[in-house]
């Protein structure tokens, strides 16, 4: 294709847009669509009917969203699998993958070697750190940090906003510490701080702030005896 590598592999009825950069041995599966400005690193591959480079829309229900120009930035040696959604001004770094059917929001960068799992949600504003792993249709609310080689397991759910939107409140989801697992079914309230190398088992509440090192459980979590 004209102003793109010889070396890249592009699948049947792809669209790539005005501007967008396309490196070195990249393969983009069929349908996809490549949106306007899209920076694509060397030895990326993106499956079939994915969309990449989303501007973000709503309505007065739903809070107010900053407008962003920047593109989304995909590094070099990116695994996208199918029907993936990633809106503008995003970063995914080196050696990230993401698993069919998840979702990532606006203005969030994913550190290297990540994994983003099957039907994940990552929403906007939130940054992940390198060699995490967040699991199938785990849910990472906006406004979230979690440092490196967190774990977060199937169907975790987190929040950020503390009264479900009856007032006005200043929205944070948790902040995850390195090293910290997250069991399967956990749910973490907004604004909750969970120490490095913390375990919350599998369904278990977490509504306080946890310390490093700490085996937490139950509804409630609390500290394991």
């Amino acid at each position: 294709m004209k102003n793109y590598p010889a070396s890249i592999k592009i699948g049947q009825n792809v669209v790539i847009e005005e501007g967008a950069i396309i490196g070195e041995n990249v393969k983009i599966g069929h349908n996809t669509v490549i949106l306007k400005d899209t920076q694509i690193g060397e030895n990326v591959e993106i499956g079939s009917n994915c969309v990449l480079g989303i501007i973000p829309g709503g309505n007065r229900k739903m809070r107010e969203i900053n407008r962003v120009d920047k593109p989304v930035v995909i590094n070099n040696g990116v695994r996208i699998g199918n029907l993936v959604s990633i809106y503008s001004n995003t970063v995914i770094n080196e050696n990230v993958f993401i698993g069919d059917q998840a979702s990532i929001r606006e203005n969030v960068i994913i550190g290297e070697e990540t994994v983003v799992g099957r039907s994940a949600i990552i929403e906007l504003n939130t940054r992940i750190g390198k060699r995490c792993t967040i699991q199938t249709l785990a849910y990472v609310t906006g406004d979230t940090v979690l440092e490196d080689q967190v774990f977060i397991g199937p169907c975790v759910s987190m929040s950020n906003d503390k009264y479900m939107g009856a007032k006005d409140y200043n929205l944070k989801g948790p902040y995850i510490k390195e090293g910290a697992k997250i069991g399967n079914n956990a749910s973490i309230l907004p604004g909750i701080s969970i120490g490095k190398r913390t375990i919350v088992g599998a369904g278990s509440v977490v509504t306080k702030d946890i310390l490093d090192d700490e085996i937490v459980v139950g509804v409630p979590a609390k500290q394991k005896q």
